[in-house]
């Protein structure tokens, strides 16, 4: 599968889980219904994967997280409050440079339309291409 109909099925997972709790909840509830999801569509996943941090050839003794890492492909951070700010899109960013990889997802449960809480983080933009023109969420 692209990146695009991983991305895809993240978002269709991340919906149903949504309809079924309603926001509310704690990200550790979404993450844990989110996998289940994951597993019954199976799509590969690892949660609370750690990334290794380094600095001038010396890796620090401080891992960063990431809460689901999809397909070997795509980072998807979630979030349950209420607003995603240009900083939760910087930690994202940070992690698909640390990781190499190209598309991350953030996931705000705590909306009443899950589309209206999901946002694309792109790493290498101007190489990225085929993932510029996300597919039609909104279906």
């Amino acid at each position: 599968m692209t990146p695009n109909e991983i991305s895809q099925q993240v978002i269709g997972a991340a919906i149903d889980v949504h309809r079924a709790l309603r926001p509310g909840l704690v990200e550790k509830a979404y993450e844990e219904a989110l996998c289940h999801e994951f597993h019954l569509r199976d799509l590969g996943f690892a949660r609370q994967r750690a990334v290794p941090i380094s600095y001038k050839g010396v890796k620090l003794a401080a891992d960063l997280w990431l809460d689901v890492l999809v397909e070997e492909t795509i980072v998807v951070d979630l979030k349950a409050k209420e607003t995603v700010t240009p900083l939760d899109k910087a930690k994202l960013l940070t992690y698909l440079r640390l990781c190499d990889l190209r598309l991350g997802l953030i996931i705000n449960f705590h909306v009443e339309r899950l589309i209206d809480g999901v946002a694309r983080v792109v790493n290498r933009f101007a190489e990225a291409a085929e993932l510029l023109d996300p597919p039609d969420l909104r279906q």
